[in-house]
């Protein structure tokens, strides 16, 4: 029976549902996850045995760049990329290439063994969301979604200048519906405009040019804007003078702007049952901390600033982040943050590329190599895990690389047996230039992370931020059928023996999607349905006419028009909209 499945006596970690390490059955009837199986039911079930095995939700990955337009600069980019890892065809799957970044239906199949279902674009420009749409519809065993960059917005920053709140949240929610889009993403607030004109800003209050609004303004009005709108997540904010030393000051300071939002989200869904509630906490997600936590006043004297701001988050509950962890070995460095990026090619001498997106935003890409003999680049590894480990709550964090930021997806399992092993750190740490245990704090940092705390920060905390929880990261009633199953028995664990985590982490015995197994020991056996979500949020009618008159009047300043700008449902997958704020 298609999509009903049962995996029985497995060692269940299912956060949302404070299962930790308990021997279950899971039941999963028609996709979703169930109580039970009819007698009728069993008969036609798959059944997998699980004894001895770690039972995880499938993974969800909050933060990665795999589709649009810069990705693809990456891979023109990176021709070197494309020869140093290859996937053969089989009757099922196409071939593939690339180390940083894959070429699109390997990004699926990569994410697949490592036992990932779900995977959300961090950065999509509006202008160039049908490209992002076509990519993502050709990633294969994925759920999917991406995040609409608005903190350089010409549109946007009018309103928050003129201080209209509700012509603010109309065009926010137009523009998801507009482009299929599904969070507010905010890059270097005011500094991508500016750097148009061959400027950035270097502080919140700084206004920046021709729109006369600070990055304080901006990420204060785009937080309101959220709350307001009942968004499934959080604004995701990837703060000013990212990868400048001193910067976790700006970071701090940034975090604090929205402390007195409180969050709101407001869906209409049908929630999977869990024992937490799993709803978000928190106005702000802050994305790839460990760029955004450079101390020192330049690079002489680099060092680690992921502790003043992870004393900061322990003591607030209006934030999450994702960590940006560094593994090590090539990377392709892509952002928005064009000027981050021009600053980043300076250092290396290396190859550049910079887009400005016309009244968008911008982006650039510069490859790049973590070695661990450079003293910066090994306190960067240091400080990547210190983002995990100095957090003493783990439902307020998110393990990423910021993919292929930090380095690529396909290394976190290194990352996740860096958090659950302390010798393996410490054997980093003897390979690592000095400044790693020097300048940061790793060294005096003891705490082993559990299968329970990673289950938090790959699978049900990723959900729960997104909003995603309703049918992702859990063994709910009423959720998605994914699950992942490691060949680790918790009962047996060392984590002395880390090199054991790392091959049972890259790859899960099976990867189970909508209650088919999709992929077994590394062997794709199954390409499964996906779906595409974004959000369709509600706003007084009047508010959005009146919003649409300014629209159509300043579009004069596309290069194209009004009505070849919306993505179309078509070039989605399975388009599944999420409904936001409808008592309006």
């Amino acid at each position: 029976m298609a999509g009903t499945i049962v995996i029985k006596n497995g060692y269940v970690y299912d956060p949302l549902n404070e299962v930790n390490g308990e021997q279950q059955d899971i039941f999963i009837k028609d996709g979703v996850v169930v109580s039970e199986l009819s007698a009728a039911d069993m008969k036609d079930a798959k059944i997998i045995d699980a004894t001895g095995k770690t039972v995880m939700p499938g993974g969800v990955d909050s933060h990665t760049h795999i589709a649009g337009a810069k990705v693809n600069t990456g891979r023109m980019m990176r021709p070197e990329d494309s020869y140093k890892t290859t996937r053969t065809k089989t009757a099922i799957t196409h071939s593939g290439s690339g180390e940083t970044v894959p070429s699109v239906y390997m990004e699926g199949y990569e994410y697949s063994k490592l036992g990932y279902t779900t995977a959300f674009e961090a950065a999509v420009p509006p202008m160039e969301a049908r490209h992002t749409h076509e990519e993502m519809r050709s990633i294969p065993m994925l759920d999917m979604g991406g995040y609409l960059v608005l903190g350089n917005n010409w549109f946007m920053m009018r309103y928050l200048k003129e201080g209209d709140m509700d012509k603010a949240a109309a065009y926010v929610a137009w523009m998801m519906k507009t482009h299929k889009t599904y969070g507010i993403k905010c890059v270097n607030p005011g500094g991508v405009e500016n750097w148009g004109w061959g400027e950035n800003v270097s502080s919140l209050d700084e206004q920046n040019i021709h729109f006369e609004i600070s990055s304080r303004e901006i990420i204060d009005g785009l937080t309101e804007v959220n709350e307001m709108l009942g968004m499934p997540m959080s604004m995701h904010l990837h703060a000013n003078n990212l990868g400048h030393p001193g910067n976790y000051k700006t970071t701090k300071d940034s975090l604090g702007i929205s402390s007195k939002t409180k969050a709101k989200q407001n869906m209409s869904v049908n929630w999977a049952e869990t024992k937490i509630d799993a709803s978000r906490d928190q106005s702000v997600y802050l994305t790839h901390m460990m760029f955004n936590a450079f101390a020192g006043t330049s690079w002489r004297d680099f060092e680690s600033g992921v502790k003043p701001l992870a004393d900061y988050i322990n003591n607030a509950d209006h934030v999450v982040i994702d960590s940006g962890c560094v593994p090590f070995g090539e990377a392709t460095c892509m952002t928005g943050d064009g000027p981050s990026i021009h600053d980043l090619s300076v250092l290396t001498g290396g190859k550049w590329s910079n887009t400005d997106v016309e009244l968008e935003c911008g982006s650039g890409v510069c490859p790049f190599t973590y070695l661990k003999s450079n003293p910066v680049h090994s306190t960067q590894w240091a400080m990547g895990l210190e983002c995990l480990l100095l957090i003493d709550d783990p439902w307020k964090t998110i393990m990423t690389t910021d993919s292929p930021n930090g380095g690529p997806f396909t290394k976190y399992p290194l990352v996740m047996s860096w958090l659950m092993s302390e010798k393996f750190r410490e054997q980093t740490f003897s390979e690592c230039h000095k400044w790693a245990n020097d300048r940061s704090t790793l060294g005096g940092v003891d705490r082993e992370m559990s299968l329970y705390d990673l289950a938090i920060l790959t699978r049900a905390n990723t959900a729960k931020t997104i909003g995603m929880a309703h049918r992702k990261g859990s063994f709910g009633i009423g959720a998605d059928g994914d699950v992942t199953i490691y060949d680790i028995d918790p009962t047996k664990i060392d984590t002395r023996e880390y090199s054991d985590l790392i091959n049972k982490f890259s790859t899960a015995e099976y990867t189970i999607k909508g209650g088919e197994v999709v992929c077994h020991d590394g062997e794709i056996t199954m390409i499964p349905d996906k779906r595409t979500y974004y959000t369709d949020a509600s706003v007084p009618d009047a508010n959005e006419k009146e919003m649409l008159k300014d629209v159509q009047e300043w579009f004069r300043y596309y290069s194209h028009g009004f009505n070849h700008y919306p993505t179309p449902e078509k070039y989605l997958v399975n388009p599944t909209a999420i409904k936001a704020n409808m008592e309006q």
